[in-house]
């Protein structure tokens, strides 16, 4: 009888023969559905510490927005607007708008800033962040524009039950006359529970209120700090990483008073860039936290990427 000799594979024959079934495996399995795709998250939170301080800005919600040019740069030829965000990489027909409050935990109390445009979006973005609003204890008002006085209630009521309300006296005042259909709504009935404040007066210990005015007539920024660290909750001194914050001067239509707006824009990135202080901005892209330098006699965004992890 002939016998045949067994063949022996070398290590080359298995690689050439892997080649040429690369999708065995996935052959074998494809009985499995493919995963869905999910979308564009719509809330999510981001924690850092700041020396004793837990700060989480939560994305309450986020959208696209077409022709940016009819609210940045409105004062800038298209041309303009155009080579600037060509540099920086970014569309001209659209732009992506986030919404993010910021929750600080001093270890005695739980602080939000602002409240995004829902009670939906911002319960959603607190329960990312493992914390409910029933444990809110001060609820601060930047401003009231819409965008930041939304989550204050929904269908269910008052979103936050057991919070008492902190804002500036300026812009309290200012929205109480104006006949705003959201003020009257949202803040309005809350009045009682509501301290006015201005420039330089304490929230609690560490957070200290800042005169931001352009934005609104009363628009407030606040200055946190703890264990030799610091960190300025911006709100919406500037609203576009490049498109404002890169060009305080240039114009953003909701901005009140527009030459108070770029004042208030060049005190405060001046004063950011020197202390090498980080910011959130209420419209930066999430997590909203970075930095600013000064770079060829102007201002530069830089995201936050770990500083604020490691404490």
């Amino acid at each position: 009888m002939k016998r045949f000799a067994t063949p022996t594979l070398s290590r080359r024959h298995l690689l050439v023969a892997g080649a040429a079934t690369p999708f065995a495996g996935l052959v074998a399995g494809s009985a499995n559905a493919m995963a869905p795709q999910m979308g564009l998250a719509k809330t999510a939170a981001q924690t850092v510490k700041l020396g004793g301080f837990e700060v989480t800005t939560l994305l309450a919600g986020n959208r696209t927005v077409e022709e940016p040019q009819s609210i940045f740069g409105m004062n800038v030829s298209a041309d303009e607007f155009a080579a600037v965000s060509d540099a920086a990489h970014i569309p001209t027909t659209a732009a992506q708008f986030f919404f993010t409050p910021t929750l600080v935990n001093t270890g005695s109390e739980l602080v939000l800033f602002d409240t995004g445009l829902s009670a939906a979006g911002i319960t959603g973005a607190m329960a990312a962040a493992g914390y409910t609003p029933d444990q809110v204890d001060i609820v601060v008002l930047t401003h009231m524009h819409g965008d930041h006085i939304g989550g204050l209630a929904g269908d269910a009521g008052v979103t936050f039950p057991n919070a008492r309300y902190v804002t500036g006296a300026v812009e309290f005042d200012h929205w109480a006359a104006a006949g705003n259909d959201g003020f009257d709504a949202k803040v309005a009935p809350l009045a009682e529970q509501t301290t006015m404040i201005n420039g330089g007066d304490s929230v609690v210990s560490g957070i200290e209120a800042v005169e931001a005015f352009g934005h609104t007539p009363g628009h407030m920024a606040f200055r946190l700090d703890s264990d030799g660290q610091s960190l300025l909750i911006a709100a919406d001194f500037a609203n576009h990483y490049v498109w404002s914050l890169a060009y305080p001067d240039w114009e953003v239509k909701f901005d009140r008073d527009k030459a108070a707006a770029a004042a208030t824009r060049k005190t405060l990135l001046g004063m950011l860039a020197a202390e090498k202080m980080p910011f959130i901005g209420y419209h930066m892209p999430f997590p909203a936290l970075g930095y600013v330098e000064e770079r060829d006699g102007g201002f530069h965004y830089v995201p936050h990427s770990y500083q604020l992890l490691m404490g």
